[in-house]
């Protein structure tokens, strides 16, 4: 059986590529996949709590948080895309000048 470090350590690991790469990024497609890395990185910790604690619940749980990390990132990746075409903004960085 594999401790629940490792699941642990995996899980901190996925979390701080996800946080790097959503701080040092600033394309938004990019920056939207390095949250749904975050997302995953939570539902493993998630799970192996849940797997060892021989509870039910927390997996569950992480059932619908990755329906609803599915549904937001359809939902991100719409904006995202629309943006994209109509004012031709890629980065995070051009949004400011969008105030009108």
């Amino acid at each position: 059986m594999i401790p629940l470090s490792w699941y642990l350590l995996l899980s901190a690991t996925l979390f701080s590529i996800g946080l790097i790469g959503f701080v040092i990024r600033r394309d938004l497609i990019v920056m939207l996949m390095c949250l749904e890395i975050m997302f995953n990185a939570v539902n493993i910790a998630f799970a192996s709590f849940s797997y060892y604690n021989s509870n039910l619940t927390g997996q569950i749980f992480v059932l619908f948080s990755i329906a609803v990390a599915a549904c937001e990132a359809v939902i991100g990746l719409a904006i995202v895309l629309a943006l994209v075409r109509n004012t031709g903004i890629n980065h995070s960085d051009e949004i400011v000048n969008l105030r009108g």
